[in-house]
């Protein structure tokens, strides 16, 4: 029943997304927009997805270097079979593919693996933050008389996401470098749970520090944090490529602006971020750009599509590989919510 409800809930959640993404705008206008594109920009758009895939398989190599090395080769099916999970599944979910996926082939522990995609999101967070602080103080100055209100909100957003995203990788760091303390809490906390649970989280938490064992030395955090700026470089570009098929006035670093709202809007827990990620990038450039919101729409719907086709065309391949199908998917992300450690 409750499994019932959330997928109600989800579902109501991405009719009302793309209900108001739909608002008053003219489909017909809309597909001659998509129409008119200019095909040049839309294949390096979709270039890029591929390349920023390859780039995420070479970070988590390196991330995953302490607890094993792995093959390129599996870090990219890993990869971009998560994201293709992402596709379909509600965001939470399909990041379990992933490390769950690379275990069956790489002597690695998945609930390690699993520490690194967390150690992932944080630097992501951090680049993107970077980023965006590039644009709101250094190069979007010109584009705040066209919305101050939300110009003034996006400042103040990303000065607190900053000092969040900080204090999260801090936190971590000290849970890596002190792993006395995490066995210290865990037997505070056997002395409160039954003991064949807290035998089960205590393995669990084991594994989680060792996965955060890249961040014990500063230097390696560093090459980590680095390896990021060229595959969000590759996300902009990507994002940046369609704006000038569909003649958007957007310049290159507004693409930086345009990254915080998508990442916004593909944190709303809808299958393939259907309707948060259309939402987001539709009030990104008609607010602060001007955008024309028939090509706006266009252009969402196209990004959309070659940011979940690319992964999606790539994973669906290797997870058939693999003998896995969707079906197959969704019951990997079952055994990894039921089963904890691995």
């Amino acid at each position: 029943m409750r499994f019932h409800i959330r997928t109600l809930i989800v579902l109501a959640l991405a009719v009302g997304l793309v209900a108001l993404f739909l608002h008053e705008v003219d489909l017909g206008s809309v597909a001659r927009e998509i129409r008119r594109a200019e095909p040049v920009w839309l294949a390096v758009s979709f270039g890029s997805m591929f390349l920023n895939l390859g780039i995420r398989a070479l970070r988590w190599r390196f991330l995953l270097e302490p607890i094993g090395r792995t093959s390129f080769a599996n870090s990219f099916r890993a990869t971009a079979v998560g994201f293709a999970a992402r596709g379909v599944l509600p965001s939470a979910a399909g990041e379990l593919v992933r490390p769950y996926f690379l275990s069956r082939y790489e002597p690695v522990s998945a609930t390690g693996a699993f520490a690194t995609v967390i150690l992932e999101r944080l630097l992501d967070m951090l680049t993107v933050l970077i980023l965006l602080a590039w644009f709101v103080f250094v190069s979007g100055r010109d584009h705040s008389a066209a919305n101050p209100t939300a110009y003034a909100v996006v400042t103040w957003a990303a000065a607190v996401a900053g000092v969040a995203g900080i204090a999260a990788l801090v936190f971590l760091f000290l849970l890596a470098g002190r792993p006395e303390r995490v066995g210290r809490w865990l037997k505070r906390m056997e002395e409160l749970m039954p003991s064949r649970f807290a035998g089960m989280l205590a393995h669990a938490m084991n594994k989680f520090v060792d996965g955060l064992a890249v961040i014990r030395r500063p230097s390696r955090l560093l090459v980590a944090l680095m390896w990021s700026f060229p595959l969000w470089m590759s996300i902009a570009l990507g994002i940046w490529a369609v704006a000038v098929a569909f003649h958007l006035d957007v310049p290159f670093s507004g693409s930086y602006l345009l990254i915080a709202f998508l990442t916004l809007g593909v944190a709303v827990p809808t299958p393939g971020a259907v309707g948060g990620f259309h939402e987001a990038f539709r009030f990104g450039v008609t607010q602060f750009f001007g955008a024309p919101q028939d090509a706006a729409v266009g252009a969402a719907i196209v990004l959309h599509a070659f940011s979940v086709g690319s992964a999606l065309s790539l994973g669906v391949v290797f997870a058939a590989q693999a003998g896995l199908n969707m079906t197959g998917m969704r019951q990997l992300v079952r055994e990894a919510q039921s089963s904890g450690p691995a």
